[in-house]
């Protein structure tokens, strides 16, 4: 589900990945127009209200929220998740408690960090615990995704099986940015969008002795200094008109605005200039989101194979160099739940198909199916599930009845 969608730029990864979007929350009617051109929906409206709520699906895998920075009123309070109550965080955290999804990916602005001295974040980070969820953070800054503009953010991903979180990496290969790509050919350009003489005049009076090329961004902050760059500073909202100029002459088109944020060429503007300017201020970086969304997709659809492979490391009974290290015997009510309910499963087709008696083999067969492994029969039960470079067998002990059996042997070892 996509909230706080804006004009759908955290979703537009996931939406290239084959994600279904299943909800999705926006309160501004111009930015509902953009979202609705470009994927087809119309976003529900307010999400603090409950005539939008009664829309989420009880069931989804994935929360996308960029949600706004809001002060929580913990002091003397410390209560976690009733501290978040009256904010837009806390919309975000309810649904996370009722509905559960797999995973989530937040995005705020830098500053969320250290807003309110930091209780902002740290309430934020311990209410996410208490909902059952691990999770990782960083600041990521959209210069070193490929996109020409500096726009630092912190995104958070959270999974409920703590699993995936520990995998999880924010460690991503910088890619180079070229402004020179993205802009468009001043004679194609709307003629109201370049600087009127008096702002020609002043640029050029506050940039003398200044290096000056081309392309470049000349960008102007609250103190009237005039920076002259090979990318631009953060789109926003609410900045002066002239705030940044391409090669000191004019303003961004819209296409260039989108192009900054790093939307495709095919993403339709339906809208005037002044609303794309403000919801592209508002938006997200998408090679950014992109980056994190492929690496969170990676992990949700190799589940197994990577619960597997953390419980051959953590549980195993090893065989290195033909000698067997021995550990503790593997409960099965600790096996992962989607394991179990595999192996269950597969059990139950057995026995409808007019199985009498299920045997130890079994089990390996059972086990290789729930990890998607190569079952080998192997009757030394060493070798009976392979995957990769790793074989696996899985065995009761000690029991007659393996349907009945409380405890099971995990038994590991390299190829």
């Amino acid at each position: 589900i996509d909230l706080f969608a804006g004009i759908g730029g955290i979703r537009l990864p996931f939406s290239e990945m084959g994600y279904k979007c299943v909800f999705s929350s926006e309160w501004d009617r111009h930015a509902q127009r953009t979202y609705l051109a470009n994927y087809g929906e119309m976003p529900f409206g307010d999400i603090c209200k409950e005539s939008t709520k009664k829309y989420i699906p009880n069931q989804f895998d994935v929360l996308l929220a960029g949600f706004p920075c809001q002060a929580f009123s913990i002091i003397g309070k410390m209560r976690g998740f009733e501290d978040t109550r009256g904010t837009l965080f806390f919309e975000v955290a309810s649904i996370l408690k009722k509905h559960q999804p797999k995973a989530f990916l937040l995005e705020n602005v830098k500053q969320l960090t250290t807003h309110d001295k930091g209780k902002t974040f740290k309430t934020i980070c311990e209410t996410l615990t208490e909902l059952g969820y691990s999770y990782k953070w960083k600041v990521l800054n959209a210069l070193d995704f490929g996109v020409p503009q500096k726009r630092e953010r912190v995104i958070i991903v959270g999974f409920l099986n703590p699993i995936l979180t520990e995998e999880f990496s924010f460690e991503f290969e910088k890619r180079p940015y070229d402004l020179g790509a993205i802009l468009e050919d001043d004679t194609s350009v709307d003629p109201s969008l370049f600087a009127s003489d008096m702002i020609l005049h002043k640029r050029t009076e506050r940039t003398e002795g200044k290096k000056i090329f081309f392309p470049s961004v000349w960008h102007e902050n609250k103190s009237g200094n005039i920076s002259i760059l090979d990318h631009a500073c953060a789109l926003r909202t609410g900045a002066s008109y002239n705030y940044l100029l391409i090669n000191g002459r004019r303003r961004p088109s819209s296409r260039e605005l989108l192009r900054f944020q790093g939307f495709p060429e095919t993403y339709r503007i339906i809208v005037s200039h002044s609303e794309i300017r403000r919801q592209t201020g508002n938006s997200v970086p998408v090679p950014m989101i992109r980056a994190v969304a492929e690496r969170m997709d990676k992990l949700l659809k190799n589940i197994i194979n990577i619960i597997q492979f953390k419980l051959l490391m953590e549980h195993p009974r090893l065989r290195d160099r033909n000698k067997l290290i021995t550990q503790e015997l593997y409960p099965i009510n600790e096996i992962p739940e989607d394991i179990i309910f595999k192996i269950a499963g597969y059990f139950a087709y057995l026995l409808y198909v007019g199985r009498k008696d299920i045997t130890g083999n079994d089990w390996g067969g059972a086990f290789a199916q729930a990890i998607n492994g190569t079952h080998l029969d192997s009757p030394v039960g060493i070798a009976d599930v392979v995957i990769g470079k790793m074989a696996w067998s899985m065995k009761t002990v000690k029991n007659s009845d393996p349907l009945s059996a409380t405890r099971v042997r995990l038994i590991s070892g390299r190829c």
